[in-house]
Parts: structure tokens; sequence; C-alpha cells
């Protein structure tokens, strides 16, 4: 008999050594390099590591399959425009080991389930096709046209296509996952969660609402040049490391650095430049001018707090807001100010975490600036008042006019290196109406103005199959979800449930019924078709679009593009009654190009712009104080604190990334800066409450959260001292992402509560 799905979805509870040392208090430097080369080294072929090498993130080149932090929009560095995890990404996507039929028949899927995460992903890149037939044991070959014919029957013998979900990762490009939203509102449906859903889209829904587009209004350029950089519930040494020559530039050129977040990350102390010999010698540039050790979900709480000390000092003395801007430029200015003094310093101080004298360091370097960028990312939006933290952060922003002008703004750093691309060329299940009117007039059917599922919705949906046929272009579903057991279920209850991927990973060990593994090119990869070599797009963090060209001969001859996947079962599902002729798209890219100048914004002469080596910006109306609000403003917020309390025994977890991994892939089992090695499986505390719930280090403890009566429990886990504030945990996901209850998330925005879980330690 097979696992039951919840046993497959999760990670195993076995442990390695763990190794404890001190954490590192500088980033990057021979280390990094050191951790990039080894990688390298094991896993890659090192004549294709250095063919890759020269052109990642270059103009002409391939963009890094990692984050998507921009690259700059004139010089780039010849020694590598990338980072130690960038390396690590593409060490993984360019593997030289690969999968097929033989390996699927020496290996169950139970075998596979019971794999942790870093064997399954390291198991080699897949080869060809496979397919798991109903209550088969052992995943087995099958033809592109057979595989494609199979999701077509799936999905025409549904009752209603908004029985089958769509999903998408952020590493899509801009062509696929315009061809694939089209597709499924072709067939009929607006089931398009992505991504996005679950990191960013809070930060979206707040910004639409204050400023008119749900982007960051800020350049590359703007943080060189900003007075002070706000960087909020973000660890940009792991998770964006060319972000600190960003800001190793802004401190060069006079600015101040305030960081602000639980833990005291490495790469926001200190950064040494790996491609600067002198700083390598001589140990780096401070990049914090302050940290400040927040508790966890105590952002609302700090900035409440120095905006009341603004206010305060504003009555006093004036020129501390930029009035000109206020009036001119925003609404709702007395509303807010009226509900800001309801509040009290004090008592906000307090629910912050934050010391007096800390407050005063930030508090001191925010009076007197006026050119102010804040940064963010999940820290802030994985909250149920997550939409609020930003809309304050904006507040502040309005406030000071640090808002469509050089060196201010907001910049939301976003994680897979397309997943803002995805969104702007349709990927939404609540697209606008205007985008669907032109979708329309393009193609000659009228998709469904009904909203789709979000990822929440869409697991709900399965579970109570509601939905019977999941899709999965790119990215590790059941990894990168919340409620781990409950997610399982879900996926358990379909029909049939198909991935897109590259690599293995454990959403191909938690199927429905049928499943269907689609090995596709990797973003390192050439793609010929049948007018050539082809190029795609992509749009990073900043609102640039540019164009991305594999380097290396693909490492499997049954390889597709996901832009010909697409097409495939577009052409399968929609067959003679479609109004589209998918199949020349596959032949050519620059006729979808074509298509998206004509559907989307901002993309007029698509083919010819996206020529230009630095690609190009999209328009953005924040940038040149143009606000696409209902008032045509940029709108004040009234925000709350947020109300939860802790019992006696109970702390607030947040689930965080270890250096070794980017989103739910796990390059390898250390946290080098956190001094963490070999083990994944740990629970960061602070020292004080491990003596007063009378444990030790290193001492296996189990986690237990409770949301609205329901027990989510994950068993073995190593306690480690850590500077984390009191009453405060963290620990990795997706080891303990089966704690995050899937009903606790953002309003607004559905983004899972995975920052703020109420938890209870125990020995038993």
């Amino acid at each position: 008999m097979s696992l039951p799905p919840e046993d497959k979805a999760k990670t195993p509870e076995n442990f390695t050594t763990l190794k404890i040392t001190k954490p590192h208090k500088n980033s990057v430097g021979f280390g990094g390099i050191k951790a990039a080369v080894s990688q390298v080294i094991k896993y890659m072929n090192p004549a294709d590591a250095l063919k890759l090498s020269l052109k990642i993130n270059q103009k002409g080149g391939f963009d890094c399959p990692g984050c998507a932090w921009p690259d700059p929009d004139d010089e780039r560095s010849k020694l590598g425009e990338y980072c130690e995890n960038g390396m690590k990404a593409i060490a993984e996507e360019a593997q030289n080991k690969t999968i097929g039929a033989d390996f699927f028949a020496q290996h169950s899927v139970d075998e596979l389930a019971s794999w942790s995460d870093f064997e399954i992903g390291k198991s080699g890149r897949l080869a060809e096709p496979m397919f798991l037939p109903e209550g088969a044991t052992h995943y087995q070959p099958i033809s592109w046209l057979d595989a494609f014919e199979k999701v077509g029957k799936h999905l025409n013998a549904l009752d209603n296509p908004d029985e089958a979900v769509f999903y998408t990762s952020g590493r899509t490009t801009n062509e696929a996952a315009f061809l694939y939203q089209l597709f499924v509102r072709e067939y009929g449906t607006a089931n398009l969660p992505d991504c996005s859903n679950m990191c960013h889209e809070a930060s979206g829904s707040a910004l639409s609402e204050t400023l008119g587009i749900g982007k960051g209004s800020v350049t590359l350029n703007d943080l060189y040049k900003a007075e002070l950089v706000m960087v909020i519930g973000q660890n940009p040494g792991t998770n964006h490391p060319r972000m600190l020559t960003a800001l190793e530039k802004c401190k060069n050129n006079g600015g101040k650095i305030i960081a602000i977040n639980p833990l005291p990350e490495a790469g926001l102390l200190k950064f040494t430049d790996p491609q600067s010999p002198m700083k390598l010698l001589t140990g780096g540039t401070q990049i914090a001018d302050v940290f400040v050790p927040i508790t966890i979900n105590g952002d609302v709480a700090f900035m409440k707090a120095i905006l009341l000390k603004l206010l305060e000092k504003e009555e006093e003395t004036g020129g501390v807001f930029d009035k000109d801007f206020i009036n001119v430029y925003t609404h709702g200015y007395d509303a807010f100010i009226a509900d800001l003094k309801t509040y009290d310093f004090e008592d906000c101080l307090q629910a912050s975490g934050v010391t007096q004298a800390v407050f005063d360091e930030a508090f001191d370097l925010i009076l007197n600036k006026n050119k102010i960028i804040i940064c963010w990312a999940m820290g802030l939006t994985q909250h149920e008042n997550a939409v609020d933290n930003i809309r304050e952060l904006v507040n502040l922003l309005l406030l000071k006019g640090s808002i469509g002008k050089e060196g201010a703004g907001t910049c939301p750093v976003r994680g897979h290196s397309n997943v803002q691309g995805d969104r702007t060329v349709g990927i939404w299940e609540s697209s606008p109406q205007a985008f669907l009117d032109k979708i329309e007039a393009k193609y000659g059917f009228k998709p469904t103005i009904k909203h789709g599922y979000s990822v929440i919705d869409a697991i709900k949906a399965m579970y109570e199959k509601k939905a019977k046929v999941f899709f999965g272009l790119g990215g590790n579903f059941i990894s990168a979800v919340p409620d781990t057991g409950y997610a399982a279920q879900a996926i358990a209850n379909c029909n049939l449930t198909v991935h897109v991927s590259t690599k293995l990973n454990r959403s191909h060990v938690v199927t429905g019924n049928e499943a269907l593994i689609f090995p596709c090119l990797g973003r390192t990869e050439k793609d010929y078709q049948k007018t050539g070599l082809q190029i795609q797009s992509v749009e990073n963090s900043m609102g640039v679009v540019s164009s991305t060209k594999g380097v290396l001969e693909p490492c499997s001859n049954k390889l597709l593009s996901e832009v010909a996947v697409v097409c495939g079962i577009a052409n399968a599902t929609l067959k003679t009654y479609s109004k589209i002729n998918w199949l020349q798209y596959k032949d050519d890219y620059n006729l979808v190009r074509d298509d998206i100048a004509e559907v989307v914004d901002g993309f007029d002469d698509y083919n010819k712009r996206i020529k230009n080596p630095s690609g190009f910006y999209l328009p953005n109306g924040a940038r040149k104080r143009k606000f696409k609000t209902k008032t045509e403003k940029a709108n004040f917020s009234i925000n709350k604190l947020p109300s939860w309390k802790l019992k006696d025994d109970e702390l607030i977890m947040m689930t965080i990334r270890s250096h070794d991994q980017f989103n739910t892939t796990i390059y390898g089992l250390n946290d080098r800066y956190r001094g963490v090695f070999n083990e994944r499986r740990i629970v960061f505390m602070n020292r004080d409450d491990i003596k007063l719930r009378n444990l030790k280090e290193q001492q296996v403890v189990n986690l237990k959260s409770e949301f609205n009566g329901i027990i989510r429990v994950a068993n073995n886990f190593k306690v480690v001292g850590y500077d984390i504030p009191k009453n405060c945990c963290a620990t990795y996901f997706p080891e303990t992402n089966v704690l995050v209850p899937l009903d606790s998330f953002a309003h607004t925005a559905k983004t899972p509560a995975s920052k703020s879980v109420i938890v209870t330690i125990s020995t038993t």
C-alpha cells in the first residue's frame, strides 16, 4: 500500500550531524567565492560552468533563474554579474546528471518520498516525459504526443472549466506565461494561482490602493542616490546578494541604511565585495548604520512610533513633512493624522519590541532625510496584517515627499526571476476588465469575468473535490504552500496532476490518481525551434524587461520549451474549436511578442525594443507622480496595530530560508552566515526563552500550532540559541510549513501568514 499523501509531502524527520559556530558578522568575501566554486565543481561540468559564468546576467546573455534583482543599465562587471547563490542556482539547473526511464524504474514514488528535499533535487535533470498511471508505484516513460492528449482528455472530461487549476511559478518567461494565461482563458476559466499569491500579493494590493501601481517605484540608480535606505523584513545577503553592491554604492555616496529585522543578518551588517581585491584584504563595508531588532510582526507598531515622533516634531518646528507634496499629490492626510493621534507612543514602542535607545538612533536618521527608499520582502508580506505593513511604509514616504523623485520611493524586492513579469503579462486570477477586453478584441473569444482561484482558494477547492485537475507550470507547489498535510490531501483528491519542471522535486511524489512530469528546457539552455534559435524575456524587480538566451546545448533531446509545452496542451485540449493557431507560436516566439505588444500596456514595439542589450523600462505612474488610484492621488491609509496576544507558554514563529536555499530549492545543508551546518531541522530561540522552558542547546523538541481549534504538529527539531527577540522563534521552510494554517492569511491579499505562526514547544 502506498504512503498516505501527507507522509509523502513531509520532509523526513531524521537528523544529520548538526554543527554550530558563531554567526558571521561579514558576508560574501572569500567565503562566498569558496562556496560558489565548490558547488560548481561538485555538480557541474567545468567547461559548462565557465561558459555560463561569462553570460549570466550579461547583455545578450541569459537571466539568472534565481532572484529578480535588476542588472545595471550601463556597465556590468566583466568578472561576473552574479552572486554566490546565483551560481548555486546555475549548478542546480545545469547539473551534470540526467534522469529518465531507468531512474524511475529503479526508484518507486514511495522511496523518492523518503528522501530529503536536498537529495530529491540533486538526483539530476529530468530527461524525458514520465507518466504515473492510477495505482502504479513507479513512473514510466510516455511520448509527448500521448502526454498532451492525456491532459486534453482529462480537461475536456470535466463538467466545468473551473474544475481545473493552472498554477505558475515565477521562473516562467513572459512568452510562456502570456500563452499559458491565454490558453487558460480560452479554455474557460480564470483559475490562475501563482507564486505571487504566496509572497508579494500583499505588496501589490497595498501599493495599488495607495499609489496606483502594484510594483515598486524606484530604479537601481535611485538606490545609489538615496539619502536613506530602510531595509525591512529582508535578508539580502542570502536572498538577493547583488543588492549588497547597490547598498554599498549608496553608502559610498553618503547615504545611510537602517536594517529592521528580528535577526541580525550578516549581509546587512557588513559586505565584502568579492570582485574588489582591496575589500577582500581590508574586510569590506559596514552596511547598516542602525540595526533595529524588531519583534516578529512589530512593524506597524514601530512605524507608528516613528510617525508619532515625526508628527510631534512637525507640530513643534515645521519643515519635517513635505507639505507641498502632500497638498498637491495626496489624499486622506487629515483623516490619517486624526487616527495617528489616537495612538500612544510608549504603547507602540513597547509593541514593537525596540528599545528607546535604538529607536532614537533610527529616528534621528529618518527625521532630516527626504530622499528615502524603503525596501522589503516576505518578512513584511506574510502576516495577516501584511497589507497594513506596506501601507504604513507608504504613509511615511508620503509624509516625507519621498515618492516620484530621484533617490526615493518604494522597493518591494521580488523573489523568483520573473514573478513580476508573469503578473504583468496576465497571470492573475483577478485580472482587470480592461485587460480582458483586449483579449476579447484580439482573439475573438470572451474571457470569463469571474475571478478565479488564488493559491489558498485552489487548495480548498481541490480538497473539497471541486477542482479535479492540477497543472503546474514550474515550481514546487507542495513544498511552497502552507498547511502541508491538508494541501497534500487536496492534491491527492485530483484526477490528474501535471508538473512542468527542469528537475525532480517533492511535488512529483504527491500526486493525483494519475500524474505527468513534463521536462522542460532550463534558462541556461539553447532553445531551437523551426525558425531558429529563440530568445525570451523577463521583467525584474524594478520593471525592466530584458531578453534571455541560453548558452548550453539541451541536456536531453526529449526536452521541450515551456512555450512548446503550453502550445502542445492548448492544441490537444482546444482542438478545432479554438480561435487561435497555437502551433505557430512554438515555431517563432516573435509572434508571441507581437501579440503581447497588442494586448499588454507598455509593450509597444516589443520585438524591436527587446533587442536593446539593456532592455527597456515599463511605464510606472508612481515614478512620475501620476497616481492611477480611485482618487487620482496617492492615498494615505489608516492601519491598526495587530491584535494577537501570546500566552505564557507560546512563541511567535516565522519561517525563513537557510543560506543554502532559494525558495523551496535546497542547495545544501549549511546556513553559513548564521553558523548552522549539516542540519535543517532546527528552531532558533532566544536564550532566555530556552532557559525559561528548561531546555538545552541542541535538545530535540516538537512544535505545535493551534488555529481555529485545529492542532498542527511538527516533530523532531533541535534547539539553537540565537540573537532573536524574546518570545520569538524561527524555523526553516518547507520543514515547518505543516504548522502554517491555511486560513491564516493577509486580509485583501490572501498571502499565507507564514511569518507569524503562534506555536508551543515541548519535549514530548
